[in-house]
């Protein structure tokens, strides 16, 4: 499992300077519509560029199975992050591939996670981690709105053994807080990173992972505020 992910990355220059700065897996968007959609050639290249320490995630919104399994093997992707609307049944058919399921919840919607990952247990494919990102009607992540922070607070203590990633909105100057607040096991920023859409910052990224760190050690030790 990691514990910083910084998401979106577009080319091999940006995922080198993500694994420099300490950040232990890196997000390759494969949905269309996205302005950080990066091809699956362009994936490989920066997939084989990177440590193999580092996880590449590949993230997808509703894409068909057989998209999912084709990109996995000509990519050299770690895990699967279904951003989608996808079902328990999807997250089944991936078979041992580790699988994150995102969630654009506030308040009324902590139910869902938790009876999706009940109905991911009794098909025998609980998700290696559910990721929290913010709820904008139309939207499949990106947004750079913070998510609701008590939900996910709240989840932490109803998920048993569920680790939890904290996305939306993080930013070098709020991720200490969101760990504070929300007590996860990592964190995934993208536009909070950006010079513009797909192009990371190399000086807000040593920020953003040197914040991240430091906040998770704090909280694996018991430094945190309650």
């Amino acid at each position: 499992m990691f514990r910083v992910k910084i998401c979106g990355v577009t080319d091999p220059h940006d995922a080198l300077c993500c694994s420099e700065a300490g950040a232990d897996a890196i997000g390759l968007n494969f949905y269309a519509a996205s302005p950080r959609y990066v091809c699956p050639e362009m994936a490989r290249q920066i997939a084989q560029g990177l440590p193999s320490t580092v996880v590449k995630v590949g993230v997808f919104v509703n894409a068909a199975i057989e998209q999912v399994l084709r990109t996995c093997d000509e990519v050299g992707l770690d895990a699967v992050q279904l951003h989608g609307d996808e079902t328990p049944q999807m997250l089944a058919r991936l078979g041992v591939r580790p699988a994150i399921k995102a969630f654009r919840c506030d308040g009324r919607d902590s139910r869902l996670v938790i009876e999706f990952v009940r109905q991911c247990q009794d098909l025998g494919c609980r998700p290696c981690a559910v990721l929290i990102d913010a709820s904008r009607p139309g939207a499949y992540g990106g947004t750079g709105q913070t998510a609701d922070w008590p939900t996910v607070r709240e989840l932490s203590g109803l998920l048993g053994d569920t680790p939890i990633i904290l996305a939306g909105g993080l930013r070098p100057d709020n991720v200490v807080a969101a760990i504070q607040a929300t007590r996860p096991a990592a964190v995934d920023t993208a536009s909070g990173v950006e010079s513009s859409p797909g192009r990371k910052d190399s000086n807000l990224v040593r920020e953003f992972v040197h914040h991240a760190r430091d906040a998770l050690e704090r909280l694996r030790h018991g430094e945190c505020p309650p």
